[in-house]
C-alpha cells in the first residue's frame, strides 16, 4: 500500500513539474517584442549577437506583414545596411536615440550578386527597423514620426 502511494505521489509530482516546465516554455516563446507607429504595430525579432546582426533577414523567403526585425545598436551613429543574400524586398527605417524616424529606405531590392551596394543614410541612428517593402507607404510613415516600444 505504501509503495502504491509513493508511486502515485511520484507520478503526480512528475506530472506537475512537467506541466510547469511546459507552461514556462510556452509563456517565454509566446512573448513577442512589439514596436508601434501610432496605430500600426509589428512583432519584431531582435538579433542580439554580432553573427545574428550580420545575418539579419538573409536567406528568408518571406516575412509576415505584421513582422519585422529591429536592430538595436550600442551607440547612435551612421549605420549602412545592404541587401546581400536577402531574398525579399524591404523598407528599412533608421530611428534615432529619441525613437524618431530620421531616414526611410523604401522598396529596397534583394541583392544576389557578390558586390552589393550599401544604403548609407547621412543620419545617426540607434535603431534600424526592417519591414516588408511597401509597409511604410501603407501606414503613412514619414520622417519625424516616433516609434514606440518597451523592449527588454
Amino acid at each position: 500500500m505504501i509503495k502504491k502511494k509513493f508511486l502515485l505521489f511520484s507520478f503526480l509530482l512528475l506530472t506537475i513539474s512537467a506541466s510547469l516546465i511546459i507552461f514556462e516554455i510556452v509563456r517565454n516563446n509566446s512573448k513577442q517584442d512589439k514596436v508601434c507607429f501610432e496605430d500600426y504595430c509589428f512583432y519584431v525579432e531582435l538579433p542580439k549577437t554580432p553573427q545574428k546582426m550580420a545575418q539579419g533577414l538573409m536567406f528568408r523567403e518571406s516575412l509576415d506583414l505584421d513582422k519585422g526585425m529591429l536592430f538595436i545598436f550600442e551607440e547612435e551613429k551612421e549605420y549602412p545596411f545592404w541587401m546581400k543574400n536577402t531574398l525579399i524586398s524591404l523598407d528599412i527605417i533608421w530611428i534615432n536615440q529619441g525613437k524618431e524616424v530620421v531616414f526611410i529606405g523604401k522598396d529596397i531590392q534583394p541583392c544576389l550578386k557578390e558586390n552589393c551596394e550599401s544604403i548609407k543614410p547621412d543620419k545617426k541612428a540607434k535603431y534600424v527597423l526592417e519591414l516588408n517593402a511597401g509597409m511604410t507607404d501603407k501606414i503613412g510613415l514619414k520622417i519625424g514620426d516616433r516609434l514606440m516600444f518597451d523592449i527588454d
